[in-house]
């Protein structure tokens, strides 16, 4: 029977291959760039619509104005007894940047040489559109399914705004979720990313003046720069990292992958005055044994005994600002990590299922770059990262996709949510 269902989906996929590129054309063409956002309203019109067509439930709300997520859901014949599923994607994709610097169309899908071209074909329009020709399948082969079938399409995941995240806060749940953004088709888990603000301020401000009475001994006025002040608070932060370094590791990870990167620095008010205010705009990569809340207390530990030991700094105490749900809104953003287990029920028949397509065992790793999927695993979803597409080719010039690795990934999907949704608890 297995064997069968394998057959008529391999079939049913390779000879309406044409169906599945017209429909990653149709979402290509919809200029869904992030940043700017705000923007992602027509095409999540488009996939409701797409998925009421094909017997889905669905639901869609604003996350923030004109960016609504959707979720579809597909109700199985007995889901208090098998098991459910949620396929998770993205539909916001990167900037474009220079336009003149592309040898195709952005916009518009370019077959050619095994590969479809356009921003977005691998992050990550792809897989979202394997995902909908799955389910449009689905009902066409008469695959019935007794455990539910979730569908998320949902925005904001290239300016780290929350969208999976507004899932879940909405209840949105299941036994077990499958992100399909890209890891060329390996199961990954992750690390994960916090940006953050550490800010120095005066409680006085002083006028440029000042500054010779501040230097030397009985100047009789006790003031700093924060400018200043930040750079002790810099090679702090570089102490730590290199401590991380040697001290921390996981499996899949090269070594001194925890990093603190001081990406960006603010401050002073006016060359006529002394700097009372300086901020620190960091991004801090910590492994899948580790949380956010974890390393920023560490962070700020440490931080704290460096300024303890400066005479003004402990009267002028340094200021944290952990993440945020948006790097435009909030300028702030949290990728929590996941820490995969291989051994789980369902990665290992998503790892079968790979195989009875592939004819060749799936690679099981770690992702070098962060997703939504934490959010999904943090809540509690066993959850792993699952798509077509390289890493390099995401928010690159001229972006493709191969054409056979879409549909290898079409089958196996079909394949597992056949299964998986047909796997009593």
């Amino acid at each position: 029977m297995k064997k069968e269902i394998e057959n008529r989906i391999s079939k049913a996929v390779d000879e309406r291959k044409e169906e599945l590129l017209q429909l990653l054309a149709d979402l290509v063409s919809f200029p869904t760039v992030s940043p700017p956002a705000r923007n992602t309203g027509e095409v999540q019109n488009y996939i409701a619509n797409f998925l009421e067509v094909h017997q889905f439930e669905t639901d869609s709300w604003d996350v923030f104005p004109k960016d609504p997520n959707v979720v579809g859901i597909k109700r199985g014949t007995d889901g208090l007894h098998y098991h459910s599923l949620i396929i998770n994607g993205h539909i916001d994709v990167a900037e474009v940047g220079d336009e003149s610097a592309w040898t195709v169309p952005v916009f518009k899908l370019t077959n050619k040489d095994g590969f479809v071209f356009g921003r977005g074909t691998s992050d990550m329009k792809g897989a979202v559109a394997a995902t909908l020709f799955a389910a449009k399948l689905l009902k066409e082969l008469n695959i019935e399914l007794k455990g539910d079938l979730q569908i998320q399409s949902v925005i904001g995941e290239e300016a780290g705004e929350a969208g999976t995240l507004s899932c879940l806060e909405k209840g949105y749940t299941a036994d077990f979720a499958l992100v399909v953004d890209g890891s060329n088709r390996q199961i990954h888990g992750q690390g994960g990313v916090i940006t953050g603000w550490i800010t120095i301020k005066s409680k006085e401000v002083f006028h440029d003046a000042m500054r010779m009475k501040m230097l030397h001994a009985g100047g009789l006025i006790k003031g700093a720069s924060a400018i200043e002040k930040m750079m002790k608070i810099i090679a702090g932060l570089q102490d730590l990292e290199r401590h991380w370094a040697v001290t921390k590791q996981y499996p899949g990870f090269a070594p001194g992958t925890t990093t603190i990167n001081p990406a960006v620095i603010e401050g002073g008010r006016h060359a006529a005055f002394i700097a009372d205010e300086c901020r620190l705009w960091v991004t801090v990569h910590f492994y899948p044994n580790e949380t956010y809340e974890s390393v920023t207390a560490e962070i700020e530990e440490h931080l704290n005994q460096v300024a303890m030991s400066d005479l003004w700094l402990r009267e002028n105490p340094l200021q944290y600002r952990w993440g945020g749900k948006s790097m435009i809104e909030e300028r702030g953003e949290i990728f929590p990590a996941l820490k995969m287990d291989a051994e789980q029920a369902a990665v290992q028949l998503l790892a079968e299922c790979h195989q009875q397509i592939d004819k060749n065992p799936v690679i099981i790793g770690m992702s070098k770059s962060v997703t939504d999927a934490g959010w999904l695993g943090a809540a509690g979803i066993p959850t792993v990262i699952y798509g077509p597409g390289k890493l390099e080719e995401a928010h690159s010039v001229d972006e493709k996709l191969n054409i056979e690795e879409l549909l290898s990934f079409t089958k196996t999907l079909l394949l597992f949510i056949s299964q998986w949704c047909n796997t009593k608890k």
